[in-house]
């Protein structure tokens, strides 16, 4: 009895294997079912209810994972509805292989129902995109694809008609699954020049961004920040926390406009920005970034911030190894005169004070350990978790830099199942919750102990606001006050109960923050809250 045919997908999934890629992120359609049924015991299923939380979920799994996810997509439709999750992972640098299923290969000149034109579908926004020429070349595809993953940061794309993984495979070699050696020195002259700009500054700052979330570079623009006693700033609008924020020389977040922005760096003769592009801005407003004088450098280990920063100088170098070379380099200033002061949180509501969002980030401050992740998708409330809520370690922080919706609820969720063992909370705005409600779903049937935080005010408080400030007359959108987001949880299979009330904010905290740990059943509190006021980005 001759042996059986060793297929396609039988290739496919020793290269998944080799290359850590064993759990796959999906919600399947007809065109994936020859890829998904009767997996191996060794890999696992992870279902989401919709693709944009399928996306979100393996998007937060990477970040915390430091590795590339799998995931897999129904042809247009799933690619389509999966396309804004996809730019969020791109703009966070988050690497994906992403399997998009296609109609099957024989009659695709035809275009039979469910054939998608895909390799545009996505636009720019995934790093690599290709459709196998042969049913055999998909492992090697699925193979490269990892590669560029990993190096581009940013999903990448391998089409793959739902005929090919039936095919038999044949020997074609595969890329292998560790790059043996990749260049890691610093050129001197960069460090040198970089250094002689700090040596000779008078008032230096500092600007860190995402790309500066890890230990390694913590550690060393601290070294760097205390021996130069200078303030360090966080981007606008960062992914994630590229220093430690309760540090007495955080100066807090930079702000979106320019004239804030000039007013932010004022009287610095020499601002050093490191893992951030310069700089990010959100309304237009005329006029420079910087004031002049102000000379602007660059150290980013990403090739596209370089050329899209306007800087005196960028260094494409790991901003680690860079900014500890540095830290050897620069002299010991004395103690700085003023050291940024953290503003007070807000004193508890009195009777008859509405509960505002800042209320509830204080309160969330003063129960949650530092190693705790906040996933943060409230966008009118943001600058008040970014003033009461630090980032106290790595991955302390997580949000979209792309600024679409829809990401908080999956990645939370991704990130407790890379992290089983660590608190994970996501504050969420209601309006926000609604693009990726169902998510809940996953988090519960997966066991997955996020606590969830939705900040109700039935409205889009931050679109009214900017409406307001835009001068235009009253906004045409109403309020969903009817809207109940624990009852839409509680429909999803996930535990879930409203909030009115500081104390009964506190009694919930309370109860829930020390089991965060160990929890293996999430919890979304629905916590009404007045729309604020104003909003400044």
């Amino acid at each position: 009895m001759s042996a059986p045919t060793r297929t396609v997908r039988d290739a496919t999934f020793d290269v998944l294997r080799r290359h850590g890629l064993t759990t796959i992120f999906a919600n399947p359609g007809s065109t994936e079912v020859a890829f998904l049924t009767d997996l191996p015991d060794d890999v696992d299923f992870v279902l989401a209810l919709h693709e944009g939380s399928v996306v979100g979920i393996a998007t937060g799994w990477a970040t915390a994972m430091d590795r590339p996810a799998l995931v897999n997509l129904h042809t247009t439709a799933g690619l389509g509805n999966a396309v804004g999750a996809l730019a969020t992972a791109r703009v966070n640098r988050v690497p994906l292989v992403v399997i998009v299923g296609q109609q099957d290969r024989r009659h695709l000149a035809l275009q039979p129902f469910l054939a998608g034109d895909l390799e545009g579908l996505a636009g720019r926004y995934p790093v690599w995109v290709t459709t196998p020429a042969r049913p055999q070349d998909v492992p090697g595809a699925v193979a490269r694809a990892w590669h560029e993953a990993r190096d581009g940061r940013g999903p990448a794309l391998v089409i793959v008609p739902s005929d090919d993984w039936a095919a038999p495979a044949d020997d074609t070699p595969v890329p292998a699954p560790v790059v043996l050696h990749r260049a890691s020195a610093v050129e001197p002259a960069a460090v040198d020049a970089l250094a002689g700009l700090l040596v000779g500054a008078v008032s230096p700052a500092l600007v860190v961004g995402a790309d500066a979330d890890d230990p390694a570079t913590w550690a060393a623009l601290v070294a760097l920040a205390e021996r130069l006693q200078c303030p360090v700033w966080q981007e606008s609008f960062a992914a994630r926390a590229g220093f430690p924020q309760d540090h007495p020389q955080f100066a807090g977040h930079l702000p979106a406009g320019r004239g804030r922005l000039r007013q932010a760096l004022a009287g610095h003769d020499v601002v050093l920005v490191v893992g951030a592009p310069v700089f990010r801005q959100y309304p237009f407003e005329p006029g420079p970034l910087v004031e002049d004088g102000t000379t602007v450098a660059l150290v980013t280990d990403d090739v596209e911030d370089a050329h899209h920063s306007p800087v005196d100088l960028a260094v494409v170098a790991g901003p680690a190894p860079v900014c500890r070379l540095l830290a050897e380099r620069v002299p010991q200033r004395p103690p700085a005169t003023t050291r940024s002061e953290r503003p007070a949180p807000p004193l508890p509501p009195q009777e008859g004070e509405p509960l505002r969002a800042a209320h509830v980030m204080a309160a969330l401050a003063e129960r949650l350990r530092p190693e705790t992740v906040v996933v943060e998708e409230t966008p009118s409330s943001r600058p008040d978790l970014h003033r009461l809520l630090p980032a106290r370690r790595p991955l302390g922080f997580l949000s979209a830099a792309m600024g679409g919706l829809g990401f908080a609820m999956p990645a939370a969720i991704g990130v407790r199942m890379a992290r089983p063992d660590g608190p994970v909370v996501a504050v969420v705005g209601d309006g926000s919750s609604l693009y990726g409600i169902q998510s809940l779903w996953s988090a519960a049937h997966y066991g997955c102990g996020v606590l969830f935080v939705v900040l109700a005010n039935g409205r889009y408080a931050v679109m009214d606001r900017l409406a307001e400030q835009h001068g235009g007359g009253k906004a045409p959108w109403p309020a969903f006050e009817e809207v109940s987001v624990h009852g839409l949880a509680l429909a999803l299979g996930c535990p879930a109960r409203r909030v009115d009330t500081y104390d009964d904010l506190v009694e919930a905290l309370d109860a829930v923050v020390p089991t965060l740990a160990d929890r293996r059943e999430p919890l979304l509190l629905e916590v009404a809250v007045t729309p604020e006021l104003t909003f400044q980005p």
